[in-house]
């Protein structure tokens, strides 16, 4: 075994009741097979991810002679979770009170009217969203901001919400190569080197990168707009708010009178319908069972609606991203003090805080939930040393002849290694082996570098990224739904990355 990877095994044991310890080639076995089993369950939806995440370890981990260590192995990976934990149960409370007050309506409206009811566009349309949010570097920012926006649309029309995981997820893997990120600059402090070094020579690969996802977005827009084709009914009520800065008064756009239905007066192509028949059937076009957040920002009557506070909200979650950008504080203490904020200014009266606080709370226990239980994952796959005898058994296979083009190796690896264990893991101890090893065939250390940043798009699909459980869980997609469609378009994206980057000479394919 490498020294770096014997010594980071011997951290991992160190300190842990262990059973009994077996041999490298056991561990490399059962932590594949436990990866793979984990897969298999929430795909072909045995079990849900949580469950999994909790069960699977736990079963394989005691196999792997984790013993009475299991416990505490679990407990220390949850402690580093835990800030994560705290950071996405009070960003979803922020956004989901910024959505009851009626901050996203006009975004809402504004959207609608440009991409109209064309599922091609709607899908297009996310994409552009979900990239041009990701230059923050925050996956949890652009995924609730995305999904806040866009989700009511797919909705509305029938459309799939697993498109909206896709896309989002594919657009901000992409983009998760950016300096400010994580990747870049992990590659850039475990080798030495300058994050712009290693960055800006890969512009083509991202370039390339993005109009690949762009075309995917695009593909699938078709085929949703193919499979919805003369089910979507224009005519149907869209509710908008019509009083005060939202615009001049109205109830409903689009809307025909049919036979027997309540009177109408039409002005143009606005129509304000006098039936309450009519403002129910508005308010049941989303199903409040689909999503713990949508229902609200399709009906104008919820009685959660701020529009006197919407320049107050509006400067609060500005200062909020600003603070998120400027990392002065802990993020979730951020997102902590801007969600009492809001509750205090928006709701100041006790019994509603806690109807806001517990309105929520589906969204906020399916998230955090699984990001705990992810810890069960992560501490099984550190405490019994599984990850670090899966990278040794990965670097020892490589034949010698093969030295030259380990710049190539390297990205191709990347996919899979990024995908079944952290950006940490990954950088910090497989990246350095193979630069080293690589070294002795002529490739620079920048060179490596750059190769494993390609398997990004394929690594934010992983269940161990946080933000990609807050995605689906805000979309109330699953998760296996969610891999059977994004995870192949993302080997495809990060594999042309990883070929232009050849192509223009910043990785070598052969030393």
């Amino acid at each position: 075994m490498p020294p770096v990877l014997t010594s980071l095994a011997a951290a991992a044991d160190e300190g842990y009741d262990l059973a009994f310890t077996p041999s490298d080639g056991v561990l490399v076995v059962l932590g594949f097979t436990m990866v793979l089993t984990f897969m298999a369950l929430i795909m072909t939806r045995r079990l849900t991810p949580m469950v999994a995440l909790i069960v699977v370890p736990t079963i394989f981990g005691l196999f792997a002679g984790a013993g009475f260590g299991l416990g505490d192995m679990i407990i220390d990976a949850i402690k580093s979770m835990a800030p994560t934990a705290a950071l996405l149960m009070f960003a979803i409370m922020y956004f989901g009170i910024m959505i009851d007050v009626g901050l996203f309506d006009p975004l809402i409206r504004l959207i609608t009217r440009v991409l109209g009811d064309d599922p091609a566009k709607v899908v297009l349309g996310t994409a552009l969203l979900a990239g041009a949010v990701s230059l923050d570097g925050d996956g949890s920012t652009t995924f609730i901001i995305t999904t806040s926006a866009m989700l009511p649309i797919y909705l509305r029309l029938g459309m799939s919400p697993v498109v909206l995981t896709c896309v989002a997820g594919l657009m901000n893997g992409t983009l998760n190569i950016v300096p400010w990120g994580g990747p870049t600059v992990r590659a850039a402090s475990a080798l030495s080197l300058q994050p712009t070094d290693i960055f800006v020579p890969m512009l083509p690969s991202l370039a390339t990168g993005l109009v690949i996802s762009l075309a995917f977005a695009w593909f699938l827009g078709l085929g949703e707009r193919r499979r919805l084709a003369g089910s979507i009914d224009t005519t149907r009520i869209e509710a908008t708010r019509g009083d005060g800065i939202f615009g001049a008064p109205r109830l409903f756009r689009g809307a025909e009178p049919k036979p027997g239905a309540a009177a109408t007066l039409r002005t143009g192509n606005i129509v304000t319908v006098r039936g309450a028949r009519d403002a129910v059937a508005a308010a049941a076009l989303v199903d409040a069972a689909d999503t713990a957040m949508a229902d609200t920002m399709l009906d104008p009557n919820r009685p959660t609606l701020r529009p006197r506070l919407i320049w107050f909200n509006l400067v609060l979650t500005v200062a909020v991203m600003v603070l998120l950008v400027l990392d002065l504080f802990p993020l979730a203490f951020v997102f902590m003090v801007g969600a009492a904020i809001a509750l205090i200014v928006n709701f100041p009266k006790l019994k509603s805080q806690a109807d806001e606080i517990v309105a929520h709370a589906p969204s906020i226990v399916g998230v955090v939930s699984m990001v705990l239980a992810a810890g069960v994952l992560v501490g099984v796959l550190n405490g019994t040393g599984m990850v670090t005898a899966m990278a040794s058994w990965i670097t020892s296979v490589i034949p010698a002849e093969m030295g030259p083009f380990l710049a190539v190796i390297t990205g191709v690896l990347s996919i899979p290694f990024t995908f079944f264990m952290s950006n940490d893991a990954f950088y910090f101890g497989i990246l350095p082996v193979l630069a080293e090893s690589a070294s002795h065939f002529g490739i620079a250390p920048v060179e490596m570098a750059r190769a494993s940043i390609t398997g990004q798009p394929v690594h934010l699909q992983s269940p161990l990224v946080p933000a990609i459980l807050l995605l689906v869980s805000l979309a109330n997609v699953n998760l296996g739904d969610h891999h059977k469609k994004v995870l192949w378009r993302a080997v495809v994206v990060s594999l042309a990355m990883l070929v232009v980057g050849v192509i223009v000479g910043v990785i070598p394919l052969a030393a």
